[in-house]
């Protein structure tokens, strides 16, 4: 079954309050309680990047929304400066953060991933020490693990890049 991915509206905002929740609960489930705390991402957080057409959904055939992620144009200042490592190249690239799903469809990481790399080769993306699923999820969608990076509340992160190279 194939999602269908587009542009998130104000009218969705309380689905994906809804995904960002279940995801938390995930997270908690498989060992990783310190990712997205304090009720991250919050509200005002989402509803600017729906303003800012940044937000996607992830819909069932029938409507449902079943996750969401955030894809933005770099550069994004948190990666800026990286530690233990080098990003595989400078050249402009799109970043996904916020990646979600409820956990009631299969691949919905997978789906997100290719739509984005069907409109940027260069992606770059970052996730908690203790996030093993995402981890996974990305290494096997071919991110290669770059360094680490630290978000504005100064924790670190560890970042991927996936680069498409032309031939």
């Amino acid at each position: 079954m194939t999602m269908q991915i587009r542009l998130a509206v104000a009218h969705d905002l309380d689905r994906l309050m809804e995904i960002f929740e279940a995801a938390r609960t995930f997270m908690v489930s498989v060992g990783n309680a310190h990712q997205w705390i304090n009720g991250y991402p919050q509200r005002e957080l989402i509803a600017g990047e729906i303003a800012a057409s940044h937000c996607y959904v992830c819909t069932t055939e029938s409507g449902d929304i079943v996750g969401t992620f955030c894809f933005i144009q770099g550069p994004d200042p948190t990666y800026a400066r990286i530690e233990d490592g080098n990003w595989l190249d400078e050249e402009p690239y799109y970043v996904i953060h916020r990646l979600a799903s409820d956990g009631s469809y299969r691949g919905v990481a997978a789906q997100c991933i290719d739509w984005c790399r069907n409109r940027s080769a260069n992606l770059r993306v970052d996730t908690h020490a203790d996030n093993k699923v995402m981890q996974h999820i990305l290494e096997k969608q071919g991110f290669v693990r770059c360094g680490i990076i630290y978000v504005a509340n100064g924790t670190p992160r560890i970042a991927y890049q996936s680069r498409k190279y032309s031939e």
